[in-house]
């Protein structure tokens, strides 16, 4: 193989190899071609893999229904794991889009060039060849034109000396072979002339044509190759940097998986699974030894055998572990609270009683173990206790507002603020009661775990039995119970109102503390106008005059001790409260005693006397 140079070019080297350089060339900007569409698949493959990993970590993100299984550690583990894969698939759509703008977009341009480049060179060539052919086909028909006539100068040169040396001929004829002669002869020079003056210009332009002409035509050709060549180059270290550049960060993300699996913790993972299931309940206790020799000690065999044998029916809703009734079989014991009959009002009332304490169970809920509870309770309280700051926030940021635009009023109107304050108040005031009463189940559980009274039974809330335990006023009772009685009215109101316990009230109004068992929707606070109601229905469907032990105690009318002021509408949502316009004007009947309510009467109009919300309200006393 012949050592190359730096100066080799394919003008000297392959001055005669057109074809071949043309065919050559073609075939190169063809390959340039074709590793354009290997790079552009490559991105689509890249492409199409971050599609697919993200579609994978997408199909196997938690559902709603699983997020509480992603606090063990294996399965944070497997969730980060599945944000890196994510983020690397976030790599690979980089590489695809560089590749796309930096490779081949750049390539299939150069590809574009190269061709007409070619083409451009191709054509002068063609051109140079086709003038030189010219040229020489020019200097073949100047030599031809010679050759006939130094045939023909010759021929009448031998004319000429046969005619001069025969006597027989005239001098005539001697000297008509004398003029064909010089006319030949001058004819021959000429072509003879042009001959030399076409093998002159053809050798000059032939000279020219593979000295100068083609060999441009052919540098230009081995440029256009090299620079294909050296593009091809420069396209696939191009590529790789393009990946290098994405591997660091796919080395941070396969870090991160690493990182992942570290915090995976069997044992922490164990103690989780405790925390979630573990009920708090004791183990049960031992079978006793039945002494079937001893009389009357059957029956607390049995009974307590059957109270064990029937602790395994847990699943079925029927028992807990203890022998007592769940909340769900309590659903079922309605005939202990149709005492007053199957038919009446009453009746229905008392369903409405169980359904609310078997709701009430549900709110502190009582139907869950002790230690999931407990559980329960603490997210509630955090919750809680994080809209309790957040309304803390709003309120003195109001509270700050108000203070600018009553020190410059040219800010705004600071009763503008006066609505909202009072309605963030108001929610305020209910979030912290409700966190209290929390707290109250948090802490009643406590003690349960520790004194190890952890029995599942469905004892109903203290808030309902101490209400249901009002139902019948004892005759004989003393003034401060009947003054109770005035303000929690009869059994028939406290169980109508405890129906409405479960309306909600009007949009647009703030939300009401129905929980408090002194409220009006608790049926703890109705009107003297209800209490006579109820009465009436009673006796509507008993058909007689009630019980002197179950008679309903009805005040005198008690006179109004000052004037209040609505600040914004209410709308009355149950049973002993009565709804009032923005700005109406009410008397005072009864001062808020402690459960957020205060007792109003009309000024004008029918005589109508309820409980409207303390906080909607601004009273002035009259002066005593």
């Amino acid at each position: 193989m012949a050592t190359l140079t730096e100066n080799a070019n394919w003008g000297t080297e392959l001055w005669d190899q057109y074809d071949n350089l043309s065919i050559h060339t073609l075939k190169g900007i063809d390959f340039l071609e074709r590793y354009g569409h290997f790079v552009r698949d490559r991105a689509t493959i890249e492409s199409e893999y971050a599609y697919k990993l993200r579609r994978l970590v997408k199909n196997y993100q938690p559902k709603k229904k699983d997020e509480e299984d992603y606090q063990f550690t294996s399965c944070r583990a497997f969730k980060a794991l599945m944000t890196e894969i994510n983020d690397m698939a976030g790599q690979h759509e980089v590489v695809a889009e560089d590749l796309q703008a930096n490779v081949i977009r750049e390539l299939t341009a150069l590809v574009k060039d190269l061709r007409e480049e070619r083409k451009k060179q191709l054509q002068e060539g063609q051109r140079l060849s086709q003038s030189l052919q010219t040229q020489i086909e020019s200097l073949q028909r100047a030599k031809k034109a010679y050759d006939k006539a130094f045939k023909e100068a010759e021929k009448a040169i031998d004319g000429f000396q046969k005619a001069d040396a025969d006597f027989n001929l005239s001098r005539a004829e001697v000297e008509k072979h004398r003029a064909n002669m010089a006319h030949k002869t001058q004819t021959c020079d000429q072509a003879k002339n042009e001959y030399a003056v076409q093998l002159q210009q053809t050798n000059q332009l032939q000279r020219q044509h593979f000295r100068s002409g083609l060999p441009e035509v052919f540098r230009q050709l081995q440029d256009l190759d090299e620079k294909r060549i050296k593009n091809i180059k420069n396209f696939i270290k191009g590529s790789v940097e393009l990946e290098r550049n994405v591997f660091p960060i796919i080395n941070k993300c396969l870090d991160g998986v690493l990182k992942a699996a570290d915090i995976i913790n069997e044992k922490e993972d164990t103690l989780l699974v405790i925390e979630k299931y573990k009920s708090g309940f004791q183990p049960p206790e031992d079978f006793p030894f039945e002494d079937l020799s001893k009389g009357g000690s059957d029956s607390g065999s049995a009974n307590n055998l059957n109270n064990i044998q029937l602790g395994s029916k847990i699943k079925d809703g029927g028992y807990t572990v203890k022998g007592t009734i769940t909340g769900k079989a309590m659903k079922k014991r309605a005939g202990i609270f149709n005492i007053f009959g199957s038919r009446g009002k009453l009746t229905e009332v008392c369903m409405a009683i169980k359904n609310a304490a078997i709701a009430d169970g549900k709110e502190d809920l009582s139907e869950l173990p002790p230690n999931q509870r407990r559980k329960k309770l603490m997210q509630k309280i955090e919750e809680l206790k994080t809209k309790v700051t957040q309304e803390t926030a709003a309120r003195d940021g109001l509270m700050k507002m108000k203070g600018v635009y009553e020190g410059n009023p040219a800010l705004g109107d600071p009763r503008t603020i006066e609505s909202q304050l009072n309605e963030c108040s108001h929610r305020l005031e209910k979030l912290q009661q409700d966190l209290v009463r929390y707290q109250g189940y948090l802490d009643e559980v406590v003690k349960g775990i520790q004194s190890g009274n952890l029995t599942n039974s469905v004892t109903g809330s203290p808030r309902l039995l101490n209400g249901s335990s009002r139902i019948h006023r004892n005759s004989g009772g003393s003034a401060a119970e009947e003054n109770s009685l005035s303000r929690s009215a009869s059994d028939s109101s406290v169980t109508n109102t405890t129906l409405n316990n479960i309306k909600r009230s009007a949009p647009g109004t703030p939300q009401l503390n129905h929980g408090c068992s002194n409220s009006p929707e608790s049926g703890l606070g109705t009107s003297h106008t209800s209490l006579h109601h109820a009465d009436s229905d009673q006796d509507q469907y008993d058909g007689n005059h009630a019980d002197p032990e179950s008679e309903y105690y009805e005040a005198d009318v008690l006179p109004a001790i000052g004037i209040c002021r609505a600040l914004y509408a209410f709308e009355a949502a149950s049973e002993g409260s009565i709804p009032m316009a923005q700005d109406e004007e009410l008397h005072l009947i009864e001062v808020d005693q402690g459960d957020g309510w205060t007792r109003v009467r009309r000024i004008n109009g029918e005589f109508e006397e309820g409980f409207v919300p303390t906080t909607y309200i601004e009273t002035s006393l009259f002066n005593t």
